[in-house]
């Protein structure tokens, strides 16, 4: 009973950090206009930090100690899940839109698995591999518009092939978390991957302001698409998130990241006045149920067990 409840409560864990970051592909596509996308990402790290700040100073002196003996895994999250994934992420919705940009990120737990199996040597289970299957012909759906047609003359525009670059960061990002989930406390984490991914980014953004034609425009609107960010999309549903995947597992976590497309085409529809169709109501009714198959316990496919692989 404990270990059903403990599973109910990482799934609700991993549905609201896709519920938040499905609005923030929306959030990113409207940002576009005021902000450059490196800039965007620094701004929303930047006051993420600070409103953890008062909170972690006295746990993140604590754990100092810990985090740096395991400095190269922090780095290694910095980069991947901080630095990399969210601020490509914004970098593409500069030339895609958040629906085909959230689409595309539904390729997640493909990636999630495979590293998963490289890395953690973690084994599929045969509902999972059948859930995967069944999400990514959701999705599919949903891109194709329901015509097979479609779907074999589509072709990826540049922001779509940013993205794809984002989705490999953040499987490893996922991966490496479940790996170190018993090591490394998750507030902490959160605190020092946030403040060295700004450091990473610091560079670029300069290069970007001294470049860029775009201006940033300070409006009330802007200033609540940066409240957005940083609280929910940095904090809250990053911490979901990785309370999510040290409790299920890398692989099954990956498959709640299909709903992600499901809330971003629901949120697009809802506040950038997009009409609403039936492939996107059935797509989405398909990728749910295969996250609903994937996150059951069943036969596990054949994957010889190896030595762990040491980060």
């Amino acid at each position: 009973m404990a270990s059903i409840q403990k599973n109910q409560s990482a799934f609700l864990l991993l549905i609201l950090a896709n519920m938040i970051w499905g609005g923030n592909f929306v959030i990113g596509r409207i940002a576009a206009d005021y902000f450059p996308p490196i800039t965007f990402s620094v701004l929303r790290w930047a006051i993420a930090f600070l409103l953890l700040t008062p909170f972690m100073i006295k746990p993140f002196k604590r754990d100092f100690k810990l985090l740096w003996r395991h400095r190269w895994v922090i780095l290694l999250l910095s980069v991947t899940g901080v630095a990399a994934y969210n601020t490509i992420i914004y970098l593409s919705l500069h030339y895609t839109t958040s629906i085909n940009a959230s689409i595309v990120n539904s390729t997640i737990p493909l990636f999630i698995a495979l590293f998963s199996v490289i890395i953690l040597r973690e084994k599929l289970t045969a509902m999972q591999g059948t859930g995967i299957i069944l999400s990514v012909f959701g999705i599919a759906f949903i891109l194709s518009k329901g015509s097979f047609q479609v779907l074999q003359e589509f072709s990826f525009n540049k922001g779509d092939l940013f993205v794809l670059t984002a989705v490999v960061c953040w499987s490893l990002y996922s991966v490496i978390i479940k790996k170190y989930s018993q090591v490394l406390p998750a507030f902490s984490t959160l605190y020092a991957t946030s403040f060295t991914g700004l450091l990473i980014l610091l560079p670029f953004c300069f290069y970007e302001l001294s470049r860029a034609h775009q201006p940033i425009l300070l409006t009330p609107g802007s200033f609540l698409i940066l409240a957005y960010v940083a609280l929910f999309a940095s904090i809250v549903a990053f911490l979901s998130w990785n309370n999510g995947v040290s409790k299920v597992g890398a692989s099954k976590a990956g498959i709640f990241l299909n709903l992600l497309p499901v809330f971003a085409v629901t949120f697009a529809i809802l506040f950038t006045n997009e009409e609403l169709h039936w492939y996107q109501l059935a797509g989405g009714f398909i990728v749910i149920c295969g996250v609903i198959l994937s996150s059951r316990n069943t036969l596990r496919l054949s994957v010889r067990p190896k030595k762990a692989v040491h980060l």
